[in-house]
């Protein structure tokens, strides 16, 4: 068990039958009244976040949640398999799970799959990610007064703006956590 006093960023805790972390949190001790902990949390499942103050006693079960690295080897309709990089056991995940993050998957792309009692709650990619744009609309000359962009399409399929000198062949780095263009990298 775990009071709410004693949460920290990352602490992982069960509430209602349901998963969540602490994504921040701050004791306050008003001039009058009890303390509090204002609590910011996220849905281990759903991804939604949540700001709550609790009282500094009350009792959570804490939750360890296993953090495996694995890679992702290949996709059939629905199902998205990931190899244990130290077992080698193929794990089917189902492409509901993966969410947003499907958008810049790649083969071979290492990932952080995080479970629970055995079963799988999410898929973490790369927070940045290198991809090849393999479409990309032609810049309009003396369209640079302001930062213009225009729409591309990386190797996974993904739509993003980027600048206006990006050009098709490019390798970009992508922001995965917004699908924000980052930089070019250079060849």
């Amino acid at each position: 068990m775990i009071s709410a006093g004693d949460f920290r960023n990352g602490v992982c805790f069960e509430m209602d039958g349901q998963l969540y972390q602490v994504v921040e949190f701050q004791h306050v001790k008003p001039g009058k009244g009890a303390a509090f902990v204002r609590t910011k949390y996220r849905n281990i499942k759903t991804g939604s976040v949540v700001e709550h103050s609790f009282n500094p006693n009350e009792k959570f079960e804490e939750v360890q949640l296993s953090r495996d690295d694995m890679t992702y080897i290949y996709n059939d309709g629905d199902l998205y398999y990931f190899m244990h990089q130290e077992t080698y056991e193929q794990i089917p995940v189902n492409a509901s799970m993966l969410g947003d993050s499907l958008r810049f998957l790649k083969e071979n792309m290492p990932v952080k799959v995080l479970s629970y009692q055995g079963e799988i709650i999410s898929v973490e990619i790369p927070n940045f990610v290198e991809l090849e744009v393999t479409e990309c609309e032609p810049g309009v000359k003396g369209d640079t007064a302001t930062n213009a962009t225009k729409n591309c399409k990386v190797e996974t399929g993904a739509e993003l703006r980027v600048p206006l000198f990006v050009n098709q062949g490019d390798i970009i780095r992508i922001d995965t956590r917004d699908g924000s263009y980052m930089e070019r990298v250079k060849n």
